[in-house]
């Protein structure tokens, strides 16, 4: 592993000035700067924070990198994490990415520099400068909840762990479809993630399934949050033919959908019904209870933990792949009868897979 001193003797410095660069604690001339950066992106040098002497030593940490870490299903992932962490004697540093890649980039590099063994990361839409950086570092990565199809690293590989995604909504537009719906929105996620394309390609094969044809004015992005949800409900209602039934593909644009529908004075079900993806603790207190689709977050979690512990035992592994059931659950957004007693999650028809 290169040291400081590899990296001033490459730029033609001292050990000061690289410190100075690496620190910011003192004005340097901008070239002299650049010199000590390309130094330091080629050598793959790393400021060590925790000032370790031995390049071998485990720090026993896990980073864990996830954006909204105040919404629910993050929440319970990193619930899955930590406790997945701590039965293996792993603590945790978090950080928040907020889903824009520059902040992503910069919070992993931090967490590198603490020397954590390993990350789990939620990754964002466009992760290209994120999986250079693992890769050319050859950090060893799990990504959950969102999918990626590789780095330009080559040979260097990442597991991955995430929910089914499309089976589940075609289960929603189809149980839709049943209740007699023909026109059925799609308040869809932040362009660019997975789960966003696999939740358009569910909704997309549960009206197939059902006779129905795809309209594509009947998808708007809520971009994965509420404000966006709303608005995009708003514009899905105002349609000429307004859908009669709504998706919405997580539970922040949930709450966006309701508000939306709400402003207008209208009710779910008697005048929208509604189903979502993401089932959260306090869904079943709505008025109507929403039914969901529920992840299995924790298990996520716990799952990535898992992976990444594998990952740091045998690092020439091949990279897996791993897929967990969702569960549907049944209540009365959708415009069914109240049914408290068979209120009970039924599993979607895929299976969990690895891969």
């Amino acid at each position: 592993m290169a040291t400081m001193a590899d990296v001033a003797r490459h730029a033609g410095v001292s050990v000061a000035t690289v410190s100075h660069v690496l620190n910011d604690t003192r004005p340097v001339r901008p070239h002299t700067r650049q010199a000590v950066l390309d130094a330091v992106d080629l050598l793959a040098y790393t400021p060590n924070s925790l000032a370790r002497s031995l390049v071998t030593a485990r720090t026993r940490s896990i980073g864990l990198a996830v954006s909204a870490i105040s919404n629910p299903y993050f929440t319970e992932i990193l619930q899955g994490v930590e406790a997945g962490a701590l039965e293996q004697g792993y603590s945790l540093l978090i950080a928040d990415p907020h889903d824009d890649p520059a902040h992503e980039h910069k919070v992993v590099r931090l967490l590198h520099e603490r020397r954590v063994d390993g990350m789990i990361v939620a990754p964002s839409a466009d992760p290209q400068e994120l999986l250079g950086y693992l890769g050319r570092h050859g950090v060893p990565t799990v990504f959950l909840d969102r999918l990626v199809d590789g780095g330009p690293v080559p040979g260097f590989a990442f597991d991955q762990v995430c929910a089914q995604n499309a089976e589940p909504v075609t289960r929603l537009v189809t149980h839709l479809a049943e209740r007699g719906h023909r026109r059925i929105g799609l308040v869809a996620g932040l362009p660019g993630l997975s789960t966003t394309s696999e939740r358009i390609s569910g909704y997309r094969h549960g009206l197939a399934y059902a006779g129905l044809p795809y309209d594509e004015r009947l998808v708007v992005p809520g971009n994965s949050e509420a404000a966006g949800a709303e608005r995009a409900t708003d514009a899905l209602l105002s349609l000429p033919a307004p859908p009669t039934a709504l998706v919405t593909a997580n539970n922040a644009m949930t709450i966006g959908a309701l508000r939306a529908v709400r402003a207008r004075g209208l009710s779910v079900p008697a005048d929208l019904a509604l189903c979502c993806f993401d089932d959260f603790s306090w869904a079943d207190l709505f008025s109507p209870r929403l039914t969901a689709i529920s992840q299995p977050s924790r298990e996520i979690g716990a799952r990535a933990v898992r992976l990444l512990l594998e990952r740091l035992d045998s690092p020439d592994r091949a990279a897996r792949t791993v897929r967990l059931p969702c569960a549907f659950v049944h209540r009365t957004s959708c415009g069914c009868p109240e049914e408290r007693p068979e209120d009970r999650p039924e599993s979607c028809p895929e299976k969990g897979s690895d891969s």
